[in-house]
């Protein structure tokens, strides 16, 4: 019924009726008072909202003619004691130190200019220029040193390959050394091949033995024991090495160090 005159920002029933609930509070025992001071308190909230709603949007409200009075009447301007005279001409009802009054006011609100920053530096700014990556360079130097390399392993593999070959026609003149000074004596491969003091030399004479092999410049065969013999062949050229490389077999002999023993 009241709720027009509770609105007002000047009246204070509102909160009159809330101390008066407070009071009535103390003295419910029922249940049904109980939900009725909970239905008050939610009107109470309502009309309360409204209240601070009106009176936020009237602390908003800028008035400019209620401004500029209180302006005219800060700088000395009493509106009773003017003049239709000063009407015809403008500004001449404004004291001389009405502004000097008015600006020595304004630097207790304005103690210094806002400053003025970029966010991303000035506009007329030329773009960065771009640096060149240190790994690039590093990259780069690698790269060098990878060129680098297959010289030196190509180098290390012609050497190995020309000692491999001097290897091979070694053992190709001691084979035809003894083969030319007892050819009917068949010479036994393991006795060829085989360092009774190393393993490893064992191991490289057959290696260096199978190029013989697969050139063509000797063969293995077997005797009447079954067992391997080795032989030098002369080389021939044409169409009868490629005959004879039709049918020449190649195997792979397995050596354990039990066995070499």
């Amino acid at each position: 019924e009241n709720r027009e005159s509770m609105l007002n920002s000047k009246s204070n029933r509102l909160t009159e009726a809330l101390e008066e609930a407070n009071r009535l509070f103390d003295g419910v025992c029922r249940a049904r008072e109980a939900a009725l001071d909970a239905q008050f308190l939610v009107i109470a909230s309502n009309i309360g909202k409204e209240k601070a709603n009106e009176l936020h949007s009237e602390m908003s409200a800028f008035d400019s003619t209620a401004f500029a009075e209180d302006l005219l009447t800060f700088m000395g301007i009493n509106r009773t004691e003017e003049t239709d005279d000063s009407e015809d001409v403008p500004g001449v009802f404004l004291p001389s130190d009405a502004w000097q009054t008015m600006g020595e006011e304004a630097p207790k609100y304005f103690r210094r200019a806002p400053t003025f920053h970029y966010m991303m530096g000035s506009f007329k700014s030329e773009p960065p220029v771009p640096k060149q990556r240190i790994e690039r360079q590093k990259k780069a130097s690698r790269g060098k040193a990878e060129q680098a390399m297959p010289a030196q392993l190509k180098k290390m593999e012609e050497s190995h390959q020309e000692a491999t070959e001097k290897e091979v026609e070694r053992i190709l003149r001691i084979l035809q050394t003894h083969f030319e000074n007892d050819p009917n004596t068949p010479i036994s491969f393991f006795d060829f091949v085989i360092d009774p003091n190393s393993f490893a030399r064992t191991v490289e004479n057959m290696f260096h033995v199978s190029f013989l092999i697969k050139d063509g410049l000797a063969k293995i065969k077997l005797d009447e024991d079954e067992l391997p013999i080795i032989e030098p062949l002369k080389p021939s050229g044409g169409g009868e090495e490629d005959s004879r490389a039709g049918a020449r077999n190649q195997v792979v002999v397995s050596l354990d160090q039990k066995e070499w023993q």
